[in-house]
């Protein structure tokens, strides 16, 4: 399977327009013209056809995730959310520990015991 049939089956797949996967291709920052696009999309014995390159179709593929996911949150500002919620648990958890309680065995609870005759 080429470059080419896996974008003509995404493509149909997720139901997409030429204009639509120059948009794509536009949120990664990867220009392509509509009728460059369309000589992906024609038969191999075609003369205007042109392979898709690995480029593209990373690209793509690039694209298409932020396209449907949207595009990824800053990673220093999720750095210091979690900064500040683990120093809140940790503190939170020395508050809880201050009295460690002694646990009892159950060998040693008054229920467990038998009574010798």
């Amino acid at each position: 399977m080429t470059n080419n049939d896996i974008l003509k089956k995404l493509r149909v797949a997720l139901k997409l327009r030429d204009d639509d996967i120059v948009k794509i291709l536009a949120l990664v920052d990867f220009r392509i013209s509509k009728s460059e696009l369309g000589a992906f999309f024609r038969k191999e014995d075609h003369p205007k056809y042109m392979e898709c390159g690995d480029q593209i179709l990373r690209n793509f593929l690039n694209g298409l995730v932020i396209h449907l996911r949207g595009p990824m949150p800053d990673k220093r500002i999720d750095q210091s959310k979690n900064d500040s919620r683990l120093e809140k648990d940790q503190a939170s958890a020395k508050a809880k520990n201050k009295k460690p309680k002694k646990k009892k065995s159950l060998l040693h609870s008054n229920t467990n015991k038998k009574s010798i005759k």
